[in-house]
């Protein structure tokens, strides 16, 4: 039966609209009509109580969550605890995130992520691999003893086939021209990432085929006056995206504003590289036998690096517009259509449309998240 979402503030294509149900038939979105339209009289009303309706958050750097660290346990169910964690905070779409591991590792990870796609397990969109052909010199918190050159068997391994996006970071001084090429032809979507490249290295990758880039600002080359470094290259090109962990902590606001402005429009996403504190009551987790821990809501290691973040999509979101000062609209987006524009599925996914996936998130005048629906079915709600 059709299901109509009635009484509800609805971000669509042209803004914010009142006044219209949303409906919604086999997880699809099939229109927006009038509370008139007979379509609305004769389907199953949901009422939505004058709050927000947005398209569902795509997160595309998710470590952890509910307690789970995905490179300690590389499986379904993993991947199932993962999302429900996260479903709480509006992201029904995300990618689960590998940090630099063996190929062993990496192997099961992308097994588990094609059975969890097959499965239907909810909100999974394919796999994130961070590494492990990265640079020792912006490491953060991986593990340098893991890091390698990519080679054929790499490319192999990565680009084989799965019902989800492959998203990989890698830094583009440790990738041949040739090895970039056979990724990108093989669909596997390429971002620069724990990069120690100069301008010049990052712009070659970039008329090579990748991407975007892998949290912005943070384990890369700066801008700075004689040399633009990798953020130069990110803000000046027009095509590709960028990943932006707004918490406070990674990134000065100032930073973020100037960049945002810079950016081409809607090529800024919003990510969390979240860890398992999120949705846990544990604000402790082990990385590769270091204890990290959370603290004033910055996950760190005894001599405080940053390990990853205890954010939540929902939290960038409010960050995004009270510290940063984007519209609502605008960091809505940030979260849901620019990220399932980056990972090519902007025909089905982050906006509220006809012929879109149903997948949304409630909101209240707080930001605060409500419900969460995945493919037209209810996953989370509040209280």
């Amino acid at each position: 039966m059709t299901l109509a979402l009635v009484n509800g503030r609805v971000l669509t294509d042209n803004g914010f609209q009142s006044g219209f149900a949303v409906l919604v038939d086999d997880g699809k979105i099939t229109g927006l009509a009038l509370p008139s339209d007979p379509r609305v009289r004769a389907a199953e009303r949901h009422d939505l109580g004058g709050r927000t309706l947005l398209p569902g958050f795509i997160d595309c750097q998710v470590n952890g969550g509910g307690g789970v660290l995905f490179n300690d346990s590389p499986t379904v169910d993993a991947i199932r605890t993962i999302g429900e964690a996260h479903a709480r905070f509006g992201t029904t779409g995300f990618l689960p995130t590998l940090i630099s591991d063996d190929a062993d590792v990496m192997a099961k990870a992308i097994d588990a992520v094609n059975d969890a796609v097959a499965q239907g397990v909810p909100g999974v969109l394919g796999i994130h691999l961070e590494g492990p052909f990265i640079a020792p010199e912006r490491k953060g918190v991986h593990d340098p003893a893991k890091f390698r050159i990519a080679d054929a068997d790499d490319v192999a391994m990565v680009a084989r086939r799965h019902g989800g996006v492959t998203l990989l970071t890698l830094a583009p001084e440790r990738a041949s021209a040739e090895v970039l090429q056979q990724l990108v032809a093989n669909g596997v979507i390429v971002a620069a990432g724990h990069t120690a490249a100069d301008y010049e290295t990052t712009r070659h990758a970039l008329a090579t085929g990748v991407r975007g880039f892998t949290h912005l600002f943070n384990a890369m080359t700066p801008f700075t006056s004689r040399e633009p470094g990798v953020v130069g290259a990110a803000l000046e090109d027009q095509a590709s995206w960028c990943g932006l962990i707004v918490d406070g902590h990674h990134v000065h606001p100032t930073s973020l504003r100037v960049a945002i402005a810079a950016k081409a429009p809607r090529k800024m996403m919003l990510v969390t590289d979240a860890m398992p504190p999120v949705g846990s009551d544990n604000p402790n987790f082990v990385l590769k036998g270091e204890t990290i821990t959370v603290r004033d809501g910055v996950c760190q290691t005894a001599d405080g690096t940053l390990a990853g973040s205890a954010l939540d999509m929902a939290t960038a979101v409010r960050n995004t517009v009270d510290m940063v000062g984007v519209a609502y609209d605008e960091a809505a987006r940030m979260a849901s259509t620019y990220p399932a524009a980056f990972l090519g599925l902007g025909a089905t996914h982050g906006h509220i449309a006809a012929g879109y996936r149903a997948d949304f998130v409630v909101m209240d005048e707080t930001h605060t998240v409500i419900e969460t629906w995945i493919g037209g079915e209810r996953v989370y709600a509040a209280g």
